[in-house]
C-alpha cells in the first residue's frame, strides 16, 4: 500500500503546476485525499481535500481560485492543479488518504496514509 506524490518542480511566479498522487495497493476512488503543504519553518497545513465517500470537499482560503483537485478514477491518480503560483506556495506538498467515515474533516494527522512529498518552489 503506497501513496505516491510527484509533479513539483521550480517555477516563476504566476506560472502552474500540477501534482499526482498515485496509489498502489488500494483503490482511491473509495477514499477521501487530501492535499497538504509544509513550508521550512512552519507547520504543515492544509491545501485542499476531495471525498467520495460523503461527497465533502474543502480548500485553504489561500488557494481558493488557484487551486483545483481532480482525480482519474482508471490511473488511481488525484491531482492538485496549481495555477497563479505565488512565492509563498513554496512549500513540499504531500498527498494523504483517509477511508474513514468522516469525509474531508478528517483531522490531519487521522489519515490513513501519506505520501513521500513533493517540493514546490516558486520563485519570484
Amino acid at each position: 500500500v503506497q501513496l505516491q506524490a510527484s509533479g513539483g518542480g521550480l517555477v516563476q511566479a504566476g506560472g502552474s503546476l500540477r501534482l499526482s498522487c498515485a496509489a498502489s495497493g488500494f483503490k482511491l476512488d473509495n477514499y477521501a485525499v487530501g492535499w497538504f503543504r509544509q513550508a521550512p519553518g512552519k507547520e504543515r497545513e492544509g491545501v485542499a481535500c476531495d471525498s467520495r465517500s460523503d461527497g465533502s470537499a474543502w480548500s485553504a482560503e489561500l488557494v481558493k481560485g488557484r487551486f483545483t483537485m481532480s482525480r482519474d478514477d482508471a490511473k488511481n491518480t488525484v491531482y492538485l492543479q496549481m495555477n497563479s503560483l505565488k512565492p509563498e506556495d513554496t512549500a513540499v506538498y504531500y498527498c494523504a488518504a483517509d477511508f474513514g467515515s468522516y469525509g474531508c474533516y478528517v483531522p490531519m494527522d487521522g489519515y490513513d496514509y501519506w505520501g513521500q512529498g513533493s517540493q514546490v518552489t516558486v520563485s519570484s
